[in-house]
């Protein structure tokens, strides 16, 4: 576990570097009350890395040592759902800020932007629809690291759960993108790009490791 770890930071800290050679000129235009773009896009990109490297922790803590459960007893996993959800709610909030702090630096045609941001809201939505009808919102949140008995339940084959087993993550985080498009921003552009290039690193350096200490020879079928 500590070599995924390690390989885990050392991936944020080269996306966290590519956002900083990236984020020049038009990325850094503008200002929202007073506070300038530079600023929003840092804090932009600081909430994603709190809310996974926080998720990571708690889910660890709980999985491997039931830290939570100790913890907290059998509020747990609602006090989890707390902090997860705060997190997870700061990240499309801070990237619209930024958007309108950077709006209008992103050179396209607003019309092929929208129609663009509009074509990428079909999966997400679908994709959410498959999570909250199929999928269910508490397994969402990872209540298999915390509930032993979701062991034995069978991996969800439904909705767009049928084409892929990383929905949420291929198609869900398509929001980011579709929000950079409607303000035309390229810091919001950039700091979508960072956010669902690093829930990969999350998802195969936390996640798929769970999924294996979880599930056993069953996690294949996730593969």
């Amino acid at each position: 576990m500590f070599e995924k770890q390690t390989q885990h930071y050392l991936l944020l800290i080269t996306l966290l570097l590519g956002v900083y050679f990236l984020a020049t000129g038009d990325v850094l235009a503008g200002e929202l009350w007073g506070i300038s773009t530079q600023t929003w896009l840092w804090i932009a990109v600081a909430i994603p890395v709190l809310h996974q490297v926080t998720v990571a922790l708690l889910w660890r803590a709980e999985l491997y040592h039931r830290n939570m459960t100790e913890w907290f007893g059998d509020k747990a996993f609602a006090v989890f759902k707390v902090i997860f959800s705060i997190l997870f709610i700061g990240r499309p909030i801070t990237l619209i800020l930024l958007g309108i702090s950077n709006r209008g630096t992103l050179m396209l045609s607003p019309t092929f932007a929208y129609a663009l941001a509009l074509l990428l809201f079909f999966p997400f939505a679908y994709t959410m629809y498959s999570v909250f009808h199929y999928f269910g919102i508490d397994r969402a949140y990872g209540i298999d690291h915390f509930d032993p008995s979701y062991r034995d339940k069978p991996f969800v084959k439904q909705g767009m759960f049928k084409y892929t087993d990383n929905a949420m993550y291929k198609f869900g985080f398509l929001i980011l993108w579709v929000i950079a498009l409607v303000f035309l921003s390229k810091a919001a552009l950039l700091v979508a790009a960072f956010s669902h290039l690093y829930i990969w690193v999350h998802f195969y350096f936390t996640e798929l490791p769970d999924i294996r200490y979880i599930y056993g020879t069953r996690a294949k079928e996730s593969a």
